[in-house]
Formats: structure tokens, sequence, C-alpha cells
């Protein structure tokens, strides 16, 4: 089958080069203005910060486009409703590797907490002083989860393993981690970390409010979705010292910065720029799905979800939307 590959990466190159599917790669990401290119392909493959609004989607069925499949377990850039609407089929990758981005939670918490990235630039110029580097115990400290999925679920494994106390907020209740409020995890957590999908219930699910009930010096981690917090509620928090220290690998305007080389170029996000401007900030670009494992099942998932299509007009039942 024919497929128009959008947003394509070089390190796409090696898990999608062994296919039997037809794959045309585009290095733009889809959208309006691009979405001519795929005319006449049956389907689109495409990425986290792709457009996928109505209007996409329509120029998509028009150009007989049947089947669009996400190369994510994300999907908020998607329009579900349009998408049914038109007839067309939708799968994702529900579940890639949630040990990557579990494991990349806490690898930012630990170089948050210890200043490793800020070591690491200090040593690479023989400074070696220890001013300003100052970490805290993990060991018996509270980790506040916000989502309990199959990420949020190894990370508290993760942090047990240090000694923690972990505790969670989630719609669906567990019997393995204590459920809490959030307003009662914000007021006691030592650590937040968000694992939870984006939806218009949980946009801004961190706003002024919310962050102003953390504890005071309390760190704030975010894998899951740019979105779930307010990047502009974060500057003031971070400049009045009541947030201790923020990590983000996910931004919610990432889709015009992040996947890209702007070293050459003057940053036009005012925000991204300021938070980049806090020594107790650090911000990796949507890293957490990076490693091969991850990539390998990507493209496993998405070959078997090709191929169900072309053979039988649908997708596997846990990949389709």
């Amino acid at each position: 089958m024919r497929v128009a590959f959008f947003s394509y990466h070089r390190f796409d190159k090696e898990p999608f080069a062994p296919s039997a599917h037809d794959f045309t790669f585009f290095e733009t990401p889809l959208n309006l203005a691009t979405v001519d290119l795929a005319q006449g392909f049956p389907a689109v493959c495409c990425f986290v910060n792709d457009c996928l609004d109505a209007v996409v989607l329509e120029r998509l069925k028009a150009g007989g486009t049947g089947l669009v499949a996400l190369r994510s377990a994300g999907f908020n850039h998607i329009d579900l409703q349009a998408a049914s609407r038109l007839g067309l089929t939708v799968a994702r990758v529900p579940a890639y590797s949630p040990h990557s981005v579990a494991e990349h939670t806490v690898a930012l918490l630990l170089s948050l907490n210890r200043k490793i990235h800020r070591a690491y630039v200090r040593t690479r110029d023989h400074n070696f002083r220890l001013e300003g580097l100052l970490g805290f115990d993990l060991h018996g400290r509270r980790i506040g989860l916000v989502g309990l999925g199959k990420i949020g679920h190894i990370v508290a494994a993760i942090m047990k393993g240090f000694g923690c106390e972990v505790v969670a907020y989630d719609i669906y209740p567990s019997s393995e981690i204590p459920m809490v409020t959030l307003e009662e995890l914000l007021q006691t957590s030592d650590v937040v970390s968000l694992h939870c999908p984006l939806t218009p219930q949980t946009l801004h699910l961190l706003n002024r409010e919310r962050i102003a009930l953390m504890k005071p010096g309390a760190l704030l981690i975010n894998t899951g979705r740019g979105g779930l917090v307010d990047s502009r509620a974060l500057i003031g928090a971070l400049k009045s010292g009541h947030l201790g220290g923020l990590a983000l690998d996910v931004y919610e305007e990432e889709e015009h910065v992040f996947f890209r080389d702007l070293s050459d170029q003057v940053m036009d996000d005012d925000i991204l720029a300021r938070l980049l401007s806090f020594p107790n900030v650090l911000i990796t670009a949507h890293q957490g799905f990076f490693t091969k494992d991850a990539l390998d099942n990507i493209a496993q998932t998405t070959f078997d979800n090709l191929t169900a299509y072309e053979e039988t007009g649908q997708v596997p039942e846990p990949n389709r939307l």
C-alpha cells in the first residue's frame, strides 16, 4: 500500500526501511499547506505535531486517503469527530514503550534535583566549584503522580526503589498506589510528575491557581503533554521561587520548535525563551520516547496497522480510535 509519511526524521530511516509498504517520505509536517502532498495516497502516517484538524482531514478524504496511521500514543492533534464523520479510519501506537518515557522522567528528575546538567557545563569549562549545585535526598520524599496509566505505574515502581513515598491522582482508582485528591497531591508532594493524556478536561490542568497550591520548593516534571500546564503560569511561580524546579519534555507550543535545529536563529517564542533562562529549568525536546526499543515498536505496530487495513479495511481493536 502507498503511504505518505509526514514529519520524517533521519531516526525514522532504520526502523521503517524494511517494510512491505510503499512509503513516500516527506520531512515537512502535515498541515493545510502540505496536505496536497498526500493526494492519491490511500494512507498517511503522521507524528505528534502534525495538524489533523477537520479541514486537513476533509482534504485527505477528498484526495483518496482512507487511513490515518499515527506514530504516537497521543491523539490530541486529530479531530476524531471529523474523522468519524468523514469515514476515515484512525490508528495509533498505544504502547510503544512505557519504560522509555518512565525512565526519561526519572532521568529528568535526577538531573534537575542534583543539577547534573549545570555541573556538566561547569566542568567542561574547568569550573569544579559546588556552589549552586545543592540537591536533596529523594529517599523518604513524597512523589505525586498525576495519571496512573502504564507509564505512571512504572515511574511509581522506580521511585519506590529509591525509597520514596508515592501517591497518585487519577480518575480511575488503583489498589496498588495510594490515591489522593489532586489538591492534596499538589499540597503535600515534594515532586509532582504528570502522566495523563491531553483532553478538553485536562487542558491546563496545572494553571496558576493549582501551581500556587504546590508545596513551596517542589519540583514539577512533565513528560505527558505540553498542554497539561499553563506555560505562562510557570514563569511567575519560578520568579517568585515558589516552584523549586521544572523539567519539561513537552511544551504546549512545541510544534513550532521541537525536532528542528534553530541554533542559528533568534527564538521567537517568548515564553519558551524565558523558561530556558531560569537556572532551575531543564527542557528536553520530546525525547522521552526516543529509544531504539520504542522506535522499533512504533514501526512494527504501524506496519501491523497498515497491513491489517490493506487486507481487511480495519485495524486491530487496541490500536483503533
